[in-house]
């Protein structure tokens, strides 16, 4: 079991605190772990119910979390962790994140906390019963954040709520566009239009000019740019500045120095009055403008989850006696039959009772091509029905539907955080802070030995600083890459359950296989059927598969298969006789039949060297061969096999294009599948394995430091899936295989193992191009910013290009993350 944090975590006094405890199984568990407890230094008491699994414990002093969780896990125990989501609004860039995760991981029992800025959640773990969703609440709102448990939020309504914000800044934009136009014109135009300068002298006149401008700035500051200083100033105030502080020092400084210049101009140095009103202005703007465009572009990285959403009708046609009634969906229930009609979506997932067609399952195993639906097969909510109709029971509703958890999957990995993402948590951690030092150190560098006028020098390159240098972009770089590829992942038919196996997996070096069911079809098919002269292959088979109907060998079902395919009738059987290792016999139409291994029929004195060739054939195909006698004659030689499956061959030539090594794990005999392996190019088999091996074998394969990733769909692959360095999950396989694997392939076959690997790349790709872009560009230009080019050639840095060029960098990522959606592979 991993070790809880270590970290001592001290608050307020709530007496009693509850812990949940998981493991205890009777009364001496409980003597057990309250000993553990009532040893921790601070504890007054500690009551532990077995009925409840929980620990009550009393602290004389302050609540010590962290111990008394070390005092259970040294007991034997474990404590039972919760999770739970929030949703906070009013974060904008990356120091907004770190502050309210330091805020959770404050709180009583917290075990850890991440915040994700593009999709606006917290996920908390914390130890049961020791903090409520009302004091997480409370800790959020306290850091200076709204917030509602996301739980409680229908996508629809988190809909509206991106909708709202839209228009709203779109308002707030307009007004400050409408308002800072004017002020521009007038402060600025002379500079671009000829004869400017002198309309607004001789109409406005220099002073009603500075009271004009006064006002606009005024109004776009203290109107639309009010919600800076609504976030900026108390947090300001708390000493925990995060990119609305900066914007708020950055045009308080241009707009106070500006009043001063305008009211009071003898409190200034000579040559220093000049009014930087549309700096200010500019700012808010654009600013305004960058987080409009950051929004619309939010609202495109989860176009997938509402592409996933939009899948599910609203209504179902039941039967509810007499006739089908269309009812709402949350009106199905078990069992009811539903019927589907050309064109409609399948609402529910169930098993076909009658009729048949062909159904597109697309948004379930991103392949085109519809598959036929008849009687007993499964259907998937949220597939689209073809030109045919038929009626299903229900089996799956609700949140139960592999749509909803398709959904529940993406919206989890769209959440996580990358093992990358470390980085970026701890620069922005001292990011602001020291952005606020550089802008004061620029100020002060620029009074002591700038040019005259110094103090406007100052003033604008260290409001430069400040508004240049926002972390937004180094927040949005990481999330938005993750929303957006994983979004696009579920629609080829690739699901990461974990977010961090988009990072695992695009630095897996080997591919580990399951054969039965992964390689192949996982269900044994009569592959080879031949008679020698003077028997007719109809006839032998038909008596064959008669007496194999007798028999629960997989090896029987194949044939039995094989003979109703081929519309052969299936005849009375009699004095059946099976004689493990050897085979069966009996009698059919009055004929003696044995059928079994070569060595079944020389122990009743049958030669099968007619067929020995053949025989060597089969075996360098990694078949077994199988003989067949009737009335003491050989009469046909067979071979049963898990066929490969179609795509199998194209998916491992794709995996060895990408330069991946491929080891096949199965528990076949070594010749059968070295066979198969020398068919499909596979590097290395490990074979004769039972099913505890496989976790053995994956050990082995990476024990040299290789990253191994494998690829499997059964119960017995569960173990090896979690040991694996990335665990891939064949959709059509077992539940256990799925829930233990990090990666689950919808489509059933190999092709999407090459999917994933491109788009775990492509993802990683496009999240180091981000993070570049974040940190070189506040790397490069704030030292611009801060004029040291001034010295050289004379340049300097507008804060309203700062604030232009600080608004286009979120926009850059996020429109760099969109890319993504687009991905596609050959």
């Amino acid at each position: 079991m991993s070790a809880l944090p270590q970290i001592e975590k001290t608050t307020a006094l709530p007496i009693p605190t509850e812990f949940g405890i998981e493991g205890m199984s009777c009364a001496s568990c409980v003597v057990r772990v309250e000993k553990a407890i009532k040893a921790v230094a601070g504890v007054e008491s500690a009551s532990v119910n077995l009925a409840t699994e929980r620990a009550t414990v009393t602290f004389r002093d302050a609540v010590n979390t962290a111990a008394v969780l070390h005092a259970i896990e040294g007991a034997g125990y474990e404590a039972k962790i919760d999770t739970h989501e929030l949703l906070v609004e009013g974060m904008t860039c990356a120091s907004c994140v770190s502050r309210v995760e330091r805020a959770l991981k404050a709180g009583s029992g917290v075990t850890d906390a991440t915040v994700n800025l593009a999709t606006e959640k917290a996920t908390v773990r914390y130890v049961s019963g020791a903090t409520t969703a009302a004091a997480l609440s409370s800790a959020i709102r306290n850091a200076g954040y709204e917030t509602k448990a996301s739980a409680n939020v229908e996508p629809a309504e988190q809909e509206d709520r991106r909708d709202v914000e839209i228009r709203s800044l779109a308002i707030k934009l307009t007004l400050s566009v409408v308002l800072t136009l004017p002020l521009f014109i007038v402060e600025m135009g002379s500079h671009f239009i000829p004869g400017v300068h002198e309309f607004v002298m001789n109409t406005l006149g220099m002073r009603e000019s500075l009271y004009l401008q006064f006002i606009l700035a005024t109004v776009v500051l203290f109107g639309p740019g009010f919600t800076f200083f609504r976030k900026g100033v108390p947090n300001l105030l708390r000493r925990t500045p995060d990119m609305n502080s900066l914007v708020v020092l950055g045009t308080t400084a241009a707009w106070a120095y500006s009043v001063v210049a305008t009211f009071a101009p003898t409190a200034l140095p000579a040559g220093t009055i000049n009014v930087y009103y549309e700096a200010a202005a500019v700012i808010v703007t654009l600013i305004l403008l960058g987080r409009f465009l950051e929004a619309r572009a939010k609202g495109k990285t989860s176009q997938a989850i509402k592409r996933l959403l939009g899948l599910q009708p609203k209504t179902a046609f039941v039967d509810r006696g007499d006739d089908f009634v269309e009812v709402q969906i949350s009106d199905v229930i078990v069992c009811d039959v539903v019927r589907i009609r050309p064109g409609e979506k399948v609402p529910v997932d169930g098993i076909v009772v009658s009729g048949e067609s062909y159904v597109d399952e697309a948004m379930i195993t991103g392949e085109p091509i519809p598959v036929l639906k008849s009687a007993d097969s499964e259907v998937v909510g949220g597939t689209i029905n073809k030109t045919g109709s038929f009626t299903f029971r229900a089996t799956k509703i609700g949140s139960d539907t592999l749509l909803a958890q398709i959904i529940k999957m993406v919206e989890a990995a769209q959440g996580s955080k990358l093992p990358i993402q470390a980085l970026v948590d701890k620069v922005t951690g001292w990011f602001v802070p020291a952005v606020i030092l550089a802008a004061a150190l620029t100020f002060g560098a620029w009074m002591l030995f700038g040019p005259s006028p110094a103090l406007s020098f100052a003033l604008v390159n260290a409001v430069a600083v400040l508004i240049i240098a926002c972390p937004c972009a180094m927040g949005l770089a990481t999330p938005t890459s993750i929303m957006v590829g994983t979004g696009r992942a579920a629609e080829l038919g690739i699901l990461f359950r974990k977010g961090e196996a988009l990072q695992s997996l695009r630095d897996t070096e080997i591919i580990a296989i399951d054969k039965t069911g992964t390689l192949t079809k996982g269900k044994p098919e009569l592959t080879d059927f031949q008679v020698p002269p003077g028997f007719d292959r109809n006839d032998v088979l038909t008596w064959i598969a008669s007496l194999e109907t007798l028999s629960e060998h997989p090896i029987a079902e194949a044939i039995v298969s094989g003979a109703r395919e081929n519309g052969l009738p299936i005849l009375p059987a009699s004095n059946f006789e099976a004689s493990p290792g050897f085979g069966v016999k009996g009698t059919v139409a009055g004929h003696r039949i044995l059928v079994g291994a070569d060595r079944a029929l020389t122990r009743e004195g049958i030669d099968v060297t007619d067929f020995a060739t053949h025989a060597a054939d089969l075996g360098r195909e990694g078949k077994s061969p199988l003989y067949a006698a009737i009335d003491g004659r050989l009469a046909a030689i067979i071979a049963v096999a898990d066929p490969i499956k179609e795509t199998t061959p194209a998916a491992i030539k794709a995996l060895h294009a990408q330069g991946l090594k491929i080891a096949m794990i199965t528990g076949d005999n070594r010749r059968t599948a070295e066979a198969i392996a020398v068919r499909l190019g596979i590097d290395h088999v490990v074979a004769e394995v039972l099913p505890d091996g496989k976790v053995e074998a994956v050990k082995q394969l990476r024990k040299h430091g290789q990253k191994v990733a494998f690829i499997g769909d059964g119960i017995n692959d569960a173990p090896a899936l979690a040991e694996a360095d990335v665990g891939l999950a064949v959709g059509t396989g077992s539940d256990i295989a799925i829930e233990s694997a990090d990666v689950v392939l919808m489509s059933g076959d190999l092709t999407g193992v090459a999917r994933a690997i491109a788009l775990s790349r492509a993802t990683i790709k496009n999240i180091k191009q981000n993070l570049f872009w974040a940190f070189a560009y506040n790397v490069s230009l704030v030292p611009i910013a801060a004029g040291v080019l001034y010295p050289i050639n004379g340049t300097m840095l507008s804060p309203v290009f700062a604030a232009g060029a600080m608004a286009m960098s979120s926009v850059f990522v996020l429109g760099n993350a969109l890319r993504l959606r687009h991905f596609e592979t050959n």
